[in-house]
């Protein structure tokens, strides 16, 4: 079990009932969208705001704690910061899947072509998940 009291505490974010269940919630599901966060969150904290999600989150995302994945055609996901990876999205039911590649060689083309200094990459793959391309 992972002490995400601790965890909160080591970004220097201050614990609070709601953020420990967004973190369970993240840690439990992966990738959620403010939407479904706020439906998981109602059922512990039935007096909880849309307005509250949105604050802890964008506090936790400042603090580099949670990331915010954007999907094309979609809204965006969080997720528990982690290594650098990838997003591979499944374009008819939507699952989300990591995956770890090496986006080097596609930022040094970037600053090849262009004259951006890249500081970081977000890449999302879309296609079909293996359950749906049966």
């Amino acid at each position: 079990m992972t002490n995400y009291t601790n965890l909160l505490k080591e970004y220097d974010l201050k614990v609070t009932p709601q953020r420990v269940a967004i973190v369970e919630e993240l840690y439990k599901n992966g990738h959620m969208n403010i939407d479904d966060l706020y439906k998981k969150l109602l059922s512990k904290f039935p007096s909880v705001s849309l307005a509250t999600i949105y604050k802890n989150i964008n506090a936790m995302v400042e603090k580099v704690f949670l990331s915010e994945v954007k999907l094309p055609n979609s809204k965006s996901v969080y997720e528990l910061v982690k290594t650098e990876h990838a997003h591979l999205v499944c374009s008819s039911c939507g699952y989300i899947e990591d995956i770890i590649l090496d986006a080097s060689s596609i930022q040094e083309q970037a600053n090849n072509l262009s004259s951006f200094k890249i500081d970081s990459t977000s890449i999302v793959l879309s296609g079909l998940c293996p359950h749906c391309s049966k």
